[in-house]
């Protein structure tokens, strides 16, 4: 019963509960009292009734309350208010769509007790600043729309600014000409990191809030071929993906769909790795360049993950023959390991740089995707952001945030990595380097050259500076703009935070982009929309990751971009 399981409640409240329950359709009071809000606050005579619950009360169709609330009719009668959440309220009567399957653990539960409720709007919001508008199309009636019981709806976010009524993935009115049509090439990209059953087998404390029988393989492959059949990305980048179950189930059913594979498995013991898949009605192959961050010679890098980068060919007529590079990783996890994520950062992004470059020097658009193990804010993300890092004196457990207080103190070493990786500190091959800076000098005298070049390395050994050469701004904003409230792509018994990201090189007129990024490059990439991710309180509705409709303790990331001309 309620009051049996929330253990905080008074004594004196719990036994009235245990020796006066009755049944109450929670349905009467819906139909009585119309319209109701999502929660609701008693502020009667009753001074109980003003202590919060450890989490929001999840009733079913029947729950009950104790009879010292008298009948129906005097309920009526007395001060019974209806209104939007706050931290007083002791009710919180949940969409059916998000009916909850099971208890949250009790960290679970303590942390969350003092939010707010973060729930999504029911009607539509537009949130406006001085650079974008951010129009959100929430689907309203969810319990008429849901088809399943223990689902949070993920609404669309589009961007517009000459029309607010625009949204991404419908198709192109009949008055738009064919030269327009064909001006522009608009595709959808997706992030996802899907679970190895492996890493969910080795890792089980991480999932002791779930029933064991959602947590087997047969279970939760159909619920993630169905998320992404629904999704319907033009391109999905894939972390965790098992190598005998890519072979054997995951690769011919993308196929079927429609998709071009390409995967890269991890160099250790762990069966799993990273793959890339795009629909062939879109694109074309030029290039699929792995990335192996494992080197038998370096002490450094004696981990086993990879990254994987490809070049590919839009499928339309276009003034320019421009590709799109993708890239997907998934870096180290250990919290105490910065110096290892930095460096297979840098190794990843000196693979974009060989990759990407076009006949005129500019680097063609860049889209990396990913589970970086790092939050936003951190100095990995940072890195990533800005371009740059000066990490003097900086400990290796400051990296990547993952630890609010990091056990890895010591301080990077300057340089991170040794020389010998080839890859300099402005994430670049170091020969590929060396043979732009003699084509560059061929008309200078040769002991001039080796002198700036001496220099050159002389100086790169004693910075503490790391650079790269993409404006990349991220798909997501990683906060919700009317609470503050962090948004979460994974969530499991030990955490929920951001640790997946799309990161993009935004076009000049993109002004969805961050500040900074607008001077990119003369063509690049405009963010459309994307699908809008949830708060830790949102996925605690819903037992948290995974569950029963969502089969991985990640959430998959999706977002449309339009290819902007040079």
């Amino acid at each position: 019963g309620l009051f049996g399981r929330h253990s905080m409640l008074p004594r004196h409240v719990q036994r009235l509960g245990r020796d006066w329950i009755t049944h109450w359709n929670g349905s009467q009071i819906l139909a009585l009292n119309s319209p109701v809000s999502n929660c609701t606050r008693w502020a009667g005579c009753y001074p109980w009734a003003s202590f919060p619950l450890p989490v929001p009360a999840d009733f079913s169709a029947n729950w009950r309350l104790p009879p010292f609330f008298g009948p129906w009719r005097l309920l009526q009668n007395s001060n019974w208010q209806l209104d939007t959440f706050t931290q007083s309220s002791c009710f919180h009567l949940p969409n059916p769509s998000m009916k909850s399957e099971g208890e949250e653990p009790l960290t679970k539960k303590r942390r969350l007790s003092g939010q707010h409720d973060t729930s999504a709007p029911e009607e539509e919001t537009n949130v406006a600043n001085q650079k974008e508008v951010l129009c959100l199309s929430v689907a309203q009636n969810e319990e008429k729309h849901s088809s399943k019981k223990g689902t949070v709806k993920r609404h669309w976010e589009y961007f517009c600014q000459h029309s607010r009524t625009m949204k991404i993935f419908e198709n192109k009115g009949p008055d738009q000409s064919n030269a327009e049509s064909e001006a522009k090439f608009d595709f959808t990209v997706m992030s996802y990191n899907i679970l190895s059953q492996n890493l969910l087998e080795d890792n089980s404390h991480l999932y002791k809030h779930c029933r064991q029988r959602l947590l087997i393989w047969t279970y939760r492959f159909p619920n993630i071929l169905q998320e992404i059949k629904q999704l319907d990305a033009d391109v999905l980048c894939l972390q965790e993906v098992q190598e005998d179950h890519y072979r054997t189930e995951i690769k011919p059913s993308l196929e079927s769909l429609g998709y071009h594979c390409e995967y890269k498995m991890r160099t250790g013991r762990k069966p799993d790795g990273c793959a890339i898949c795009f629909k062939t009605s879109k694109f074309s192959l030029i290039s699929s360049n792995p990335v192996e961050f494992f080197r038998r010679d370096i002490p450094l890098l004696d981990r086993d993950n990879v990254g994987l980068v490809l070049l590919l060919q839009p499928r339309f007529r276009c003034k320019t023959n421009g590709a799109i590079c993708v890239a997907n990783t998934h870096l180290l996890y250990n919290p105490r390991r910065g110096d290892i994520k930095l460096t297979q950062l840098a190794m990843l992004l000196a693979e974009i740089a060989s990759v990407a470059p076009q006949k005129d020097g500019t680097f063609c658009p860049i889209i990396i995707c990913g589970d970086f193990n790092s939050v936003p804010g951190s100095p990995l993300y940072r890195f990533i952001k800005e371009g740059k890092l000066n990490y003097e004196g900086l400990a290796i457990g400051k990296v990547s945030g993952q630890e609010q207080f990091p056990r890895g103190q010591r301080i990077l070493s300057i340089p991170i990595w040794p020389k010998k990786l080839g890859i300099s500190q402005n994430c670049v091959y170091e020969v590929k380097q060396q043979q732009k800076e003699e084509n560059a000098g061929e008309k200078l005298e040769a002991a001039k050259l080796d002198n700036t070049q001496e220099v050159v390395i002389a100086s790169e050994k004693l910075s503490s500076k790391l650079q790269h050469h993409f404006k990349l701004s991220s798909v997501y904003s990683h906060y919700f703009p009317e609470t503050g409230i962090p948004e979460v792509t994974t969530c499991h018994s030990r955490s929920a935070v951001t640790v997946d990201y799309i990161f993009y090189s935004a076009a000049t007129d993109d002004t969805t982009a961050q500040p900074g990024a607008e001077d990119s490059s003369h063509g690049g990439l405009k963010l459309l929309g994307r699908l809008a991710l949830l708060t830790e309180k949102d996925l605690w509705t819903v037992n948290g990751l995974p569950n029963e409709n969502n089969s991985s303790d990640h959430l998959p990331l999706l977002a449309e971009f339009r290819l902007i001309e040079r």
